[in-house]
């Protein structure tokens, strides 16, 4: 048996048969062996360029130097807490949290995924209110535990597990007015992500967050900005809610927070918002949230991210690559419906599945690693590593031409 035939039969045995099935339908059987910067290798040797990115996770490139030192260093001096005495790591990534965002964000609690962290934000946007209505909005997604998947506005995943949480409406992203009608008195916070990231990279109207934010104010009601997909860089600014100055109420971290070596989540409130903890100090804890080694990742990304300024580099790179793809939708104007994004984030969204689906596959046969986005599969995702070159650019681009030309045959044909 091959490598890859040896790790399916292990999934279909142990793992989960179905997963299985659709990755060896959509011919996703390369087994991953290991990766360095923009690149992973199968065990076959073929070297691809990764712009799944695993979702937002590899801001950094995979195994970036500082990162991985920091935590082998950590490694060696305590991996996880005792929970009893104070750890150092957690509290230096909590200060610089409340240096690095936006506004009076102070406080944080750090937990292990941005499910966690969407968890603790509902829960406090709760208790510091005492008010139960959460507003969310379709098509968001803000992962998959109960309360999560309560905020998510995709049927396809919440129906099989309901009734979920009650409390939990669901509005359009980009429409205002159906906000507003939404927010009554038993309101306590508005949920959003600055750009939907698995509903397809949709990139809000301009000064709708900023509206949002005038809207919670006159209401009275929190704005919790989910950036877990778009934070840390990712979209030009080091927080997409920055793009309009809008500051929220609590603001969720994940994926790239970790460096792209350790998992890690955090929310981070306003000052006014923990009153209801001081009393209470455990009501919301992690026995691994906040550990030394997640926590001595997530320092060195963050020192990495301010040093470098890797936001102003998604940014720049975000705009010459950005007006290639639209080049591309041009030429190729019957497989391409519209390209969409900010900075590194950015989606394109083509005429049909099918065709998307051809074209993801001849990405990966071409070196190029892609995803669908999880609320619409029209749309392939490109999220690159921030610290992706221009020469690695052009070859993704090359790669895409390439696949295109074949979308567009199989869409003529």
């Amino acid at each position: 048996m091959t490598k890859s035939e040896q790790v399916l039969a292990k999934y279909e045995s142990f793992v989960n048969p179905g997963l299985a099935r659709l990755l060896r339908f959509m011919g996703l059987t390369g087994v991953e062996r290991e990766a360095e910067g923009c690149f992973v290798t199968d065990w076959n040797g073929k070297q691809m360029i990764d712009c799944v990115g695993g979702y937002g996770t590899f801001a950094f490139g995979h195994r970036h130097p500082r990162i991985v030192r920091a935590v082998e260093e950590q490694l060696q001096k305590m991996p996880l807490s005792s929970k009893i005495m104070l750890c150092e790591p957690m509290a230096d990534l909590a200060e610089r949290l409340a240096r690095v965002t936006p506004g009076d964000l102070t406080y944080t609690f750090v937990c292990n995924s941005g499910a966690e962290a969407v968890e603790g934000a509902i829960k406090l946007a709760r208790i510091a209110t005492g008010k139960p209505k959460i507003i969310s909005m379709i098509n968001s997604f803000h992962g998959k535990t109960l309360g999560s998947l309560s905020a998510s506005g995709k049927e396809l995943y919440r129906q099989p597990f309901e009734p979920l949480l009650q409390g939990f409406v669901h509005v359009p992203f980009g429409d205002l007015d159906r906000l507003e009608a939404a927010i009554g008195q038993d309101a306590a916070a508005v949920l959003l992500e600055p750009i939907q990231g698995e509903a397809g990279i949709i990139v809000p109207p301009q000064g709708y967050l900023r509206e949002v934010r005038e809207l919670c104010d006159r209401k009275g009601v929190l704005l919790i900005a989910d950036e877990v997909q778009t934070g840390m860089g990712r979209t030009g600014h080091f927080f997409a809610c920055e793009s309009e100055g809008v500051v929220p109420d609590i603001m969720c971290l994940a994926k790239a927070l970790g460096g792209g070596v350790m998992p890690i989540g955090a929310f981070i409130a306003r000052p006014h918002l923990y009153d209801a903890y001081k009393d209470a100090p455990l009501l919301h804890t992690s026995t691994f949230g906040g550990n030394p080694l997640a926590c001595a990742a997530a320092n060195a990304a963050l020192d990495v991210l301010v040093e470098e300024r890797l936001h102003e580099e998604a940014a720049a790179k975000g705009v010459s690559f950005m007006s290639r793809l639209h080049m591309l939708a041009e030429q190729y104007p019957g497989t391409v419906a519209e390209v969409r994004g900010r900075g590194l984030m950015i989606g394109i969204e083509f005429s049909s599945e099918e065709i998307g689906g051809l074209v993801m596959a001849d990405l990966i046969e071409n070196g190029v690693l892609t995803a669908f986005a999880l609320n619409n599969l029209r749309v392939t995702r490109l999220e690159p590593p921030l610290t992706i070159s221009s020469q690695e650019l052009d070859l993704v681009v090359d790669a895409l031409d390439k696949a295109l030309e074949g979308g567009a045959a199989c869409a003529v044909s």
